[in-house]
């Protein structure tokens, strides 16, 4: 087969500043790091990815850390009240009061009288 001399040679491309660009790039993002990883590519280059891995995980976590938090809390406030959080969480639900933890938290933590109140009236109704 006869290939034509056209379509073989393409025209040469030179990358330096657009290399240099990324490169620097990513050096800035890693500027921030502790020995090498500042300072070599190579290096840079692998914590960047490794640190951006790791902040996609960390983001899901803290909302994991936070929801366990608000639940703590909450039982904490249900258990002076005499009734555990999972029986006030259902309670809650069966007389269709839909909060969310991180509010029900928030009233929980600062006043315990403010949120003894309707922790001892749903408890008492049953729904």
């Amino acid at each position: 087969m006869i290939f034509d001399k056209a379509i073989l040679t393409t025209t040469r491309v030179k990358r330096g500043s657009i290399a240099r660009r990324c490169r620097k790039d990513i050096l800035d993002f890693a500027s921030g790091f502790r020995g090498a990883h500042s300072r070599l590519f190579r290096t840079a280059n692998q914590q960047e990815k490794r640190a951006l891995a790791c902040a996609y995980v960390d983001r899901n976590s803290r909302k994991r850390k936070f929801r366990r938090l608000w639940i703590a809390r909450i039982n904490a406030a249900a258990r002076k009240n005499g009734i555990t959080y999972s029986s006030m969480i259902h309670n809650l639900s069966g007389n269709q009061v839909f909060s969310n933890r991180k509010i029900l938290a928030q009233v929980a933590t600062p006043d315990a009288y403010c949120s003894s109140r309707p922790i001892r009236k749903i408890s008492s109704d049953k729904g």
